[in-house]
């Protein structure tokens, strides 16, 4: 009979605070040492903590580990507030599948592929707005935030005037600060503008996903409102909240080392197997996400993970994982054998990879065309890094040229 390996000691997660980009060094001890240990959550207990990529990427694909079982419930989880019920990223089929269907037409290859052009022609208008006056400018704000929100907005239908009432609304949902009742009324404040739109595109459909959305049937099945309201505020923020972050986390690593960028601008061909390296040694989220639960007895690694326990994946640790990966704790731009998991893995794989691909090589490749001699205006240790948030976002990245 199957029995637990020893653990060593159950370690309070997070290991540390957040520096920048960079990964506090007990995950390589744990990688190396104990890939399966006990860490205690800043909320709602212990739970298992998987560290190496063929145990993370093992459990993302396997249903016996669930995220709806976890969903609303006081769970082992990073933040107060438990993660919402009825929210994409916390249901298991079917209804998980039934929604990511309705939701995923949005970003098929060829949809995501017809707007390279605009994607593109925004691009250039925002570097020539950069390039307009002194020879200075911030990434984030000039360039990172401006792109990812229009790019989503002209995608689901939302004014792009808009965009202060839901970059407002994404801080609070990945606030690590705020109390349950100051998100609960951001929540309530941004269900009930997403519902006007839903109103507007009900009475006079356009050609837009939220239209396409308000109209959807599955099986004769239409969306219910509570579901518009869910899919809509989802994909609006994670459509450019962490697209917008590492844009700007890629640009502050390539000019930190500036040899990075200078071999983008010698060779664009670089540029797609740059971002995929980016995505795997990027960490993205300050902590390792919510936990999954065992569903029935499930062995990982020659330890025995019992139903109803709590399973924590660092993705970030996975992705900096040299048996998975060789080299993996340095960048190298070329590289062609990245299995990383940036986007996830599984049924909860990142549904808008391919528009977030798009966007990030766009951006990377403009900028080391337009401005190949692009540089940190400031030392790369004095780049500040936003704090209260679940994800690892610089403040802002000043740069000269």
């Amino acid at each position: 009979m199957t029995s637990r390996c020893p653990v060593t000691r159950t370690r309070t997660h997070p290991f540390s605070a957040p520096n920048g980009v960079e990964m506090d060094p007990t995950y390589a001890h744990l990688r190396a040492q104990e890939p399966v240990s006990r860490v205690r959550m800043p909320y709602g207990g212990e739970a298992w903590l998987l560290t190496r990529h063929a145990d993370v990427r093992a459990v993302l694909g396997d249903q016996r580990f669930s995220m709806e079982a976890g969903a609303g419930k006081d769970v082992p989880r990073p933040t107060e507030h438990p993660l919402p019920a009825g929210a994409l990223i916390g249901m298991d089929p079917p209804g998980h599948t039934r929604l990511r269907r309705l939701a995923g037409k949005a970003f098929t290859a060829r949809r995501v592929e017809e707007l390279r052009p605009r994607v593109e022609e925004f691009t250039h208008g925002l570097i020539d707005g950069m390039l307009v006056g002194e020879p200075r400018a911030e990434i984030m704000e000039d360039l990172a935030l401006p792109l990812s929100i229009s790019v989503i907005c002209q995608l689901l239908g939302v004014p792009y005037q808009d965009r202060s009432r839901f970059q407002g609304f994404s801080d609070a949902m990945l606030s690590s600060s705020l109390t349950p009742a100051e998100v609960q009324q951001k929540v309530e404040e941004f269900s009930a503008y997403m519902a006007a739109l839903v109103a507007e595109r009900r009475a006079e459909p356009r050609d837009d996903l939220l239209s396409s959305m308000v109209q959807a049937h599955d099986e004769g099945d239409r969306l219910n409102e509570g579901e518009l309201l869910m899919l809509g505020t989802g994909l609006l923020l994670s459509g450019y909240e962490t697209t917008a972050t590492q844009i700007g986390n890629f640009v502050y690593l390539l000019l930190k080392d500036r040899e990075l960028y200078e071999s983008l601008v010698a060779d664009p061909e670089l540029v797609p197997s740059a971002v995929e390296e980016l995505l795997r040694f990027t960490p993205l989220s300050v902590m390792d996400g919510f936990a999954r639960i065992a569903l029935e007895d499930v062995e990982i690694n020659g330890t025995l993970i019992r139903a109803g326990e709590g399973v924590v994946t660092s993705i970030a640790s996975a992705n900096q994982d040299s048996t998975a990966m060789p080299g993996a704790d340095c960048i190298d731009l070329a590289r062609s054998n990245n299995p990383h998991l940036g986007f996830g893995h599984g049924i909860h794989y990142c549904m808008g990879a391919p528009l977030a691909r798009l966007e990030m090589q766009i951006a990377l490749g403009t900028l080391a065309q337009r401005l190949p001699e692009l540089r940190l205006a400031v030392p790369a240790d004095e780049v500040r890094w936003r704090t209260g948030l679940q994800l690892r976002t610089p403040e802002a990245v000043p740069v000269t040229w």
